[in-house]
This record gives C-alpha cells, sequence and structure tokens, in this order.
C-alpha cells in the first residue's frame, strides 16, 4: 500500500521487479538443472551447516533448502549444537570438502564465539565455497579473475544489472566495511564493468563527516547494521539506495514480538530516490539466487 503513496510511478521502484527478477533468475536455474537431467549429468548438490539455534539464520537456510527443492538442486542441511567444539566443526567442514556428492556448500554465520570464524573459512575447499568467503575467492574477485562472489553483492549485482540502471561514472558511497557486504562491494562497483565503473567511497562506523559523504552519493549502499541510521536528510534526491541491513526491533504490538527494520528509515527516504529497496523483501531474495548461481557454477566447473 506504501507503494502508491511513495513512488510517483512503479517504475522507480526495486521492490515491484525485486521478486518477479529471484523468480526468473531460479526459473533459469531450473531449466539449466532440466537440461543436466536430460543429458543424463548429475544435479548441483548444496549443503549447509547450522550451528545453534539464531532465528536469523534457521530462517535463512530454511529459505535456501526451500529454493534448492524448487529448482531441482539436491539439498543437505546439517545442523548442530552452539556448544559444538571447532575441531567437529572443523572435521565437518574437512568431511563435505572430501564428498564428491557435495558441488557447494556454506557454514552460516554467525557461530558462537568459542569458535574462530576464520579458520573455519579458511578450513573450505575453495571450489566448494560457494559463499565467497575464502581468501582465494576473495582474491581472485580482487584481481578480475573468476571466481564465487559472495552471495549478497553477486545478488546486489544481478539486480543493478538485470534493472539496466547505469552505473559507470556515478559516485558510489558505501555504509559498512564487513568481508561479508561492504569490502567484496566497493571492489565490484569500481570494477572496469557495468555494473561498475564508478568513483567509490567505503563509509563506517568511525567515518566522521559520514552525512557529508552520503549527500554525495549517486548509489548508497547501506551495510551497516544500525536500524534506520540513514534519513533523508542524508540521500540526495534521485540517489539509487540499496538498504543490506535487517535488524530485529523488539516491538510488544507486533505479533513476533519484533519487527524487521533495515539500515535506511524507507518511508522518509524513499520519496527523495529514483530506486530503493526496502526491509524486509529487498536484498535477501536475491541473495539467495546468488548462493543458487554460484552452487550452479560449482557444479559445471567439477564436472566439466
Amino acid at each position: 500500500m506504501y507503494l502508491k503513496v511513495v513512488f510517483k510511478s512503479p517504475e522507480n521502484c526495486i521492490f515491484c521487479r525485486q521478486f518477479l527478477l529471484a523468480k526468473t533468475i531460479k526459473e533459469e536455474l531450473k531449466q539449466e538443472v532440466e537440461q543436466l537431467k536430460a543429458a543424463g549429468k548429475k544435479v548441483p548438490h548444496l549443503a549447509a551447516v547450522l550451528v545453534g539455534d539464531d532465528g536469523a539464520s534457521q530462517t535463512y537456510v530454511a529459505s535456501k533448502v526451500r529454493s534448492c527443492e524448487r529448482i531441482g538442486y539436491e539439498s543437505t542441511l546439517i545442523r548442530r549444537d552452539a556448544k559444538i567444539t571447532e575441531e567437529e566443526l572443523l572435521q565437518i567442514v574437512k568431511d563435505l570438502n572430501s564428498d564428491d556428492a557435495i558441488d557447494g556448500f556454506i557454514v552460516q554465520l554467525p557461530l558462537p564465539k568459542h569458535i574462530h570464524v576464520n579458520r573455519v573459512i579458511e578450513a573450505i575447499d575453495p571450489a566448494k565455497d560457494v559463499d565467497g568467503f575464502h581468501p582465494v575467492n576473495v582474491g581472485r574477485m580482487v584481481m578480475g579473475l573468476p571466481a564465487f562472489i559472495s552471495a549478497t553483492p553477486f545478488g546486489i549485482m544481478q539486480l543493478l544489472e538485470r534493472n539496466h540502471i547505469s552505473t559507470s561514472g556515478k559516485h558510489c558511497v558505501v555504509l559498512g566495511r564487513s568481508n561479508i557486504v561492504g569490502r567484496p562491494m566497493s571492489v565490484l562497483m569500481s570494477r572496469n564493468a557495468e555494473p561498475g565503473n564508478c568513483t567509490v567511497t567505503l563509509c563506517h562506523s568511525r567515518t566522521s563527516n559520514l552525512k557529508e559523504e552520503t549527500l554525495r552519493a549517486d548509489i548508497l549502499i547501506v551495510a551497516l547494521g544500525r536500524p534506520e541510521m540513514v534519513t533523508a536528510d542524508m540521500v540526495k534526491e534521485g540517489a539509487i539506495v540499496i538498504d543490506v541491513g535487517i535488524t530485529r526491533v523488539p516491538d510488544k504490538s507486533a505479533e513476533k514480538g519484533y519487527v524487521l527494520k533495515g539500515d535506511v528509515k524507507f518511508d522518509e527516504v524513499a520519496p527523495k530516490c529514483s530506486y530503493i529497496t526496502p526491509v524486509p523483501g529487498g536484498v535477501g531474495a536475491m541473495t539467495v539466487t546468488g548462493l543458487l548461481m554460484n552452487t550452479l557454477q560449482a557444479a559445471k566447473a567439477r564436472y566439466a
């Protein structure tokens, strides 16, 4: 309902096309799977390791499993208690690396505090690292070589490309410097390609003149994990805003006791934008499609 109020034209709303785009990509993947089956070849097999009972992680992994089923992938879910030792988790990774039935796998983050995340990531075979977190894949991405790109940045690039949003020559400001979203987005948006060819500014929680920087952005990508921190006075007229953040905010009036908020104060910012993604219902769908595309790529590489 808010879309009718906020936007002068539905063409300005990525949300209006977001789910159609994700559905289109999944249909393309489904057709490729059917072609593999018809040729007597193995279909892609994605495994996910879920440690603990984090609600957001459970929801996200469940979405991945459902998507695999719908497009014809095989999927395996490995669940372990939060008390699992680091050695036990590393053994699971080792077993998945050597399992010829598995084309790609992810270890869902965050992990319990007693487990060193980088040790787990570095233990994953780069050829099966469909989350795109391994240093080999990150390094290849930086050099412009074929690599698995982290699923969320990959999904955002698909979002820009398939909506025919021109980025060349634009000033892109990225809020957030995580290895999962912020840093890879800054690299991808500056690459010599389309989407890309932007002048990129990478900001973070210690940036002293943040409002001044965001007001310069033709494209603003926000991934700080701070609910509704970006307000209308921080965004220039006509900007493209992509909100990656998603946080559960307690709300006693809500059925579940919480509401999901993005990093952007959507109702306030949206009227100024040429394109914007809301939360929920925005980048998340494209993150899943990015992971599925990486998995197909991994399967093809292993059986080429």
